[in-house]
């Protein structure tokens, strides 16, 4: 269970230089006045404590990676793990996904990863799911034109789910694995988050979806 009130988070995470506070105010400037580059940036969205896209950034520093969290909390760990790497080519956002379209300009994000997203259960729930067709239309609005998605879940009743919404979403399915860890082709240069760790270990099964777009911005 993701924490979520621990007292004083949200106002470290406004002092922090590690978070961008007034998102919007940078959409379009990402490399130009956030990382001061002009390498790819790459998002996840939902990245808990941070493992996976620390992880990531320091496998490829010639990549920006911006983490999106929403529950303070577990921002807060990320900010602390920052704190000792000091990783220049990383940046966090305390915002809801939903925002997304509000903060990154058209084709400013090459690539969004969704790493063991909640699977809103309910029905009644299924737009607020991060693989959803309505939050695919709006990944197609920041996506560069060569653009992916990449999913990966231990819900398999979520990933059925996201499997249905790719084609009436006009998107493409580029590569699939119901068992990522037993997919050499797929395992190759896969990051693991601290969730993938916690159920690979306990016999389940990963899975994993790479889209694309089949038209263009």
């Amino acid at each position: 269970m993701r924490l979520r009130n621990i007292a004083g988070s949200r106002e470290v995470i406004a002092d922090s230089a590690f978070t961008i506070k007034e998102p919007e105010k940078k959409k379009g400037l990402f490399k130009k006045e956030v990382f001061g580059n002009d390498n790819p940036v790459h998002v996840e969205i939902g990245m808990g404590k941070g493992r996976f896209l620390m992880d990531m950034a320091q496998l490829h520093p010639d990549i920006n990676y911006v983490g999106i969290e929403k529950y303070s909390s577990v921002l807060l760990r990320a900010l602390q793990k920052q704190e000792q790497l000091l990783l220049p080519n990383i940046i966090f956002i305390r915002m809801d996904a939903e925002d997304i379209t509000e903060v990154f300009a058209p084709s400013e994000v090459d690539r969004i990863y969704l790493n063991f997203s909640d699977p809103w259960p309910k029905d009644r729930h299924a737009k607020r799911r991060l693989p959803s067709r309505q939050f695919l239309e709006r990944y197609d609005k920041i996506l560069a034109k060569e653009g992916v998605v990449e999913f990966k879940t231990d819900n398999k009743d979520l990933f059925m789910f996201a499997l249905d919404e790719i084609e009436p979403s006009g998107w493409t399915l580029d590569a699939v694995t119901y068992d990522l860890h037993h997919d050499e082709k797929m395992m190759v240069g896969n990051v693991m988050t601290e969730y993938e760790e916690r159920f690979s270990q306990a016999g389940n099964p990963i899975y994993k979806y790479i889209i694309s777009r089949k038209g263009s911005n």
